[in-house]
């Protein structure tokens, strides 16, 4: 019997990653993960070895590559934080994307974002597209699986907007609100992950869900499931801004960030191309309107402390 197939995840307790990483275990595979927390609780037990990013160590990250057929990378940042910055993060991805190259692995699955652009003044999505591209140029087998915003149990976006409705009798929009959103359920994207894990030729492909919301449509919607009567008011986005920096003590977070209010308001977070996610956003709120939003989901407390 030949021995199972080894399988290398960034972030494996991640948000998208743990799913991810669940999708592998039942498979068979064996799994390992890079992260930038080795220390942290390991939910998957002995079933998943822990490694180090390694970044400034690239050849003890090579050795940690080895033997692995596919590499599935989450890594990345939601916005700078003390000396982690997006040109960090496009640094540390491109030492990783150099590491799987030289460890042999054949396949490399990278998550990046819709409508990625090098010309883009913002961060997120120039590095993502510069990413997109070293990958391109890196020679091994790929696919490149573009997300719009991902919503699920504990979810960043979604559930922080269903707290914030719990929570406070107004809720500011900014500007018109017309901008769009076409959000996946997190089960749909890893699955669609996976999927593209198996396949042997290079692709990419948008993950969006069936689903395109104005954002004012998607606030009145999650405030309707959850029966919430929230006064909705159009806010001038650099107010809203400041309005959001002062709820930011009380949850000890980033709320949200000027680049991500800039990347909404330019319909950034939809495809233009068939939906590739089935689960419709409605029927998964009905089914989880009990405990949607009871927690606030702090990206600070997740990825940096």
């Amino acid at each position: 019997m030949s021995a199972p197939e080894v399988n290398v995840i960034t972030g494996a307790f991640s948000y998208t990653g743990k799913y991810i990483t669940r999708r592998l275990l039942a498979m068979g595979k064996v799994v390992r993960t890079l992260t930038g927390h080795p220390d942290n609780p390991n939910p998957f037990g002995e079933r998943v070895r822990v490694f180090p990013f390694n970044f400034d160590k690239p050849e003890e990250l090579v050795m940690s590559l080895q033997g692995a057929t596919t590499l599935y990378n989450t890594y990345w940042i939601r916005f700078s934080h003390g000396p982690v910055t997006f040109d960090r993060a496009v640094k540390n991805t491109k030492i990783l994307i150099k590491a799987a190259q030289e460890a042999g692995v054949q396949r490399i699955v990278h998550v990046s974002i819709t409508n990625p652009a090098k010309t883009s003044r913002l961060p997120y999505f120039r590095g993502k597209a510069i990413l997109e591209q070293a990958i391109i140029d890196s020679g091994l087998s790929y696919a490149i699986i573009r997300p719009t915003v991902i919503f699920g149990a504990a979810d960043i976006l979604i559930n922080n907007i269903a707290w914030l409705l719990r929570h406070f009798p107004v809720f500011p929009i900014f500007g018109s609100g017309e901008y769009c959103l076409q959000p996946i359920y997190v089960e749909d994207m890893a699955d669609l992950v996976i999927n593209a894990g198996q396949q042997e030729g290079n692709l990419v492909l948008d993950a969006a869900g069936p689903d395109i919301f104005t954002f004012e449509e998607l606030v009145r919607l999650i405030a309707d499931k959850l029966h919430r009567r929230v006064m909705i008011i159009h806010a001038n986005p650099g107010l809203a801004f400041y309005a959001a920096k002062l709820i930011e003590p009380v949850v000890g977070d980033v709320l949200i960030t000027r680049d991500e209010i800039a990347g909404l308001m330019a319909n950034l977070l939809i495809s233009q191309k068939p939906p590739t996610g089935h689960t419709h956003l409605g029927n998964w709120l009905e089914q989880n309107v009990d405990s949607v939003g009871k927690k606030y989901a702090s990206e600070l407390n997740r990825h940096y402390r």
